[in-house]
């Protein structure tokens, strides 16, 4: 599913962001991606969106070698891939049903079919009885559940989820990983960047430590020490 070798990344500042990372992740594998700040995660999640392409070596997620991949095809590729980010990024003027229901419009998704899913997909996440609120009539939980029904709305092979519990509480942050976990059980491969030992600890999964541009640690259960 997702293959690093031997990835570098500098920025024109003289930054090394990754020194030779290489990752495989299989096709429906759970990852936590933690390390402290300056450690490279913000940069891998934007090489996997192919915000920034790598200054060598190569990415290859799927069918798409992301190291050489055309400008044109880089939207095609990104309709495999769910995000969902710690400040939300939902339309504050839209209500629950439209802000889900935005991102298989801009894909071309009949009407009828967005009708169907739409729903389907908040119930997923319990929200079916907020589907006419806006954001702003929504809890911080319950704001990141709609940008989690947003990230399923295209049916992506893999979500990523950029610090996913950073602006919630701890009850609603246990609720919405119960999601991701329950997301992954149904095939999807789910990335979660984190620093939050405690909820790493708690689901023990396959955690993969970054410090300084490297992997330093790669196995499954804990955080590290």
């Amino acid at each position: 599913m997702i293959d690093f070798r031997n990835v570098k990344k500098f920025y024109s500042n003289g930054t090394v962001a990754l020194d030779g990372v290489d990752l495989h992740v299989d096709d429906g594998e759970f990852v936590f991606i933690v390390g402290h700040s300056g450690a490279g995660k913000s940069t891998m999640m934007k090489l996997l969106l192919r915000e920034e392409a790598a200054s060598s070596g190569t990415i290859t997620v799927g069918d798409y070698e992301l190291t050489n991949i055309k400008n044109k095809d880089i939207p095609y590729y990104r309709r495999n891939l769910g995000v969902v980010f710690q400040d939300f990024r939902l339309f504050p003027n839209k209500t629950v049903y439209e802000n889900v229901a935005f991102a298989m419009q801009v894909v071309g998704t009949p009407r009828a079919m967005i009708k169907r899913r739409v729903p389907a997909i908040l119930t997923t996440v319990n929200l079916a009885e907020k589907m006419k609120c806006f954001p702003r009539e929504l809890s911080g939980g319950e704001q990141q559940r709609v940008a989690l029904a947003r990230a399923l709305a295209n049916n992506p092979k893999m979500i990523i989820a950029d610090e996913p519990t950073g602006n919630i509480d701890p009850k609603m942050s246990i609720e919405i990983m119960n999601l991701l976990m329950k997301i992954n059980k149904l095939g999807k491969t789910v990335i979660v960047v984190t620093h939050e030992k405690n909820l790493v600890d708690y689901y023990k999964q396959r955690v993969v430590m970054l410090k300084e541009g490297r992997i330093i640690e790669d196995r499954v259960g804990g955080m590290f020490q």
